[in-house]
């Protein structure tokens, strides 16, 4: 019982710990801010706090915001712009199926895509890019170019990428709530009413 309280009061204050070990530099938010008050462009990265595991990536479209876990950690948070609409971001859960640290897009006019990292072979890919604080790219999930880069060098081609169409209560739910389907509702998991339902 013990341990189990010790991993629940760990999780609980996840976002703190997090908020507090970012430096501040280009792109980054400073060390004092919070994952959910990031301005457009802004991102924290903290990879010292796992350094093993996968890497899993969790892509809020509602929030606009990209969690970034290593063997279940949190250690990043990076805001995102995704398709605007007629072009919107599919949902779901996709393996990344090829990486280029220089890709330029053969559906729209040559344009650059840094750090490119296919999830469909259609043209859905993560990649750097401007962030305007809403929608506004053709599909694919637009990080800011710095943390672009980072992500690049962590992520390895079958890393899992979900994208989801809900906005975690917190940044240490959005792993459970995207690895769920859409059906975790904080520690209780999910909702009694949902289980059993066609």
């Amino acid at each position: 019982m013990r341990r189990f309280t010790r991993k629940l009061m760990a999780a609980a204050s996840a976002a703190a710990l997090f908020t507090l070990c970012a430096p501040a530099s280009a792109g980054e938010a400073p060390a004092a801010i919070s994952a959910e008050a990031l301005e457009p462009g802004q991102y924290v990265w903290t990879p010292e706090r796992e350094t093993e595991g996968e890497i899993e990536i969790v892509v809020s479209v509602p929030m606009q915001l990209a969690y970034v876990y290593r063997g279940g950690t949190l250690i990043g948070v990076s805001t995102v712009s995704t398709g605007r609409p007629g072009y919107d971001t599919p949902t779901g859960s996709f393996n990344i199926l090829q990486k280029r640290r220089e890709h330029y897009s053969n559906l729209y006019d040559n344009a650059p895509m840094p750090f490119m990292q296919r999830l469909t072979w259609d043209g859905i890919a993560l990649h750097g890019g401007a962030i305007p604080g809403h929608p506004d790219s053709h599909g694919c999930i637009r990080f800011p170019q710095a943390f672009a880069r980072r992500l690049f060098a962590a992520t390895e081609v079958g890393g899992s990428v979900h994208v989801i169409d809900a906005a975690p209560e917190a940044p240490e739910m959005a792993l459970a709530l995207a690895r769920s389907g859409g059906g975790y509702f904080g520690m209780g998991g999910p909702d009694p009413e949902l289980e059993g339902v066609d």
